[in-house]
């Protein structure tokens, strides 16, 4: 499933974030690159541990908290410490790669199934040319650019690749989820599901028969399913 997720961070927090992230110690992004990735990837990151980084992590994850509709379709069971990188100048693309299974956290400290992958686009789109997200699905490519604040959800099996940018920088957030739900088709049933239920609920009321007992079988395919 791939998903256009608005609003994850609000224009106020976006200018917040450029504005830490414009003094941050950007680095060669090939630094923490695997062997296949290093030769397709030419950006910018910002290291795991430097405070310019820790700080845009909390903005990012507590929009995330407030987002239902993140939460229907992704249903975290953890999500990775979002990282950031920057596209421009001399580095400015990452070629066709398909991310790593596994996500190993810093210092030892867990590891992440990446069932599904994120990016968060935090630079306005008319402020660079280029730079789109090029995800192949069964339906072919799928180019995505969006506003500064909103955030692109697809499965973390997708070949995948930013194109070059020509003008200006982009700037934005990715990260991985390890779902409740090990399958995507799955987990675009029960948002489907769910999806359908809050228009029925706004129309009949909680109380509704028909409302009751389709929010059983939601929970009930959610039990069956459930990867704990």
């Amino acid at each position: 499933m791939l998903l256009h997720v608005r609003a994850v961070l609000t224009p106020e927090e976006v200018a917040h974030a450029n504005a830490v992230l414009a003094g941050a110690p950007w680095e060669d992004g090939r630094l923490t690159a695997g062997e296949q990735s290093a030769q397709a990837k030419n950006n910018q990151q910002l290291r795991e541990d430097c405070d310019e980084t820790r700080t845009v992590q909390q903005l990012l994850l507590h929009g995330l908290e407030r987002h239902q509709i993140f939460f229907s379709a992704a249903l975290p069971k953890q999500i990775s410490p979002p990282l950031f990188n920057r596209y421009g100048g001399q580095a400015n693309a990452f070629g066709n790669h398909v991310d790593s299974a596994v996500r190993f956290l810093r210092n030892g400290t867990g590891r992440v199934r990446t069932d599904v992958s994120c990016t968060l686009f935090l630079s306005d789109p008319a402020d660079y040319d280029g730079g789109e997200l090029v995800i192949e699905d069964t339906y072919g490519e799928q180019r995505v650019k969006l506003a500064a604040g909103d955030m692109v959800l697809y499965p973390g099996t997708s070949v995948h690749r930013v194109e070059p940018v020509t003008r200006g920088h982009r700037v934005a957030s990715y990260f991985w989820i390890q779902s409740m739900i090990r399958s995507d088709e799955q987990r675009r049933l029960l948002f489907d599901m769910d999806n359908h239920l809050r228009h029925l609920r706004s129309k009949f009321g909680e109380t509704d028969p028909g409302v009751i007992g389709l929010t059983s079988t939601y929970h009930n395919l959610l039990r069956m399913w459930l990867d704990t």
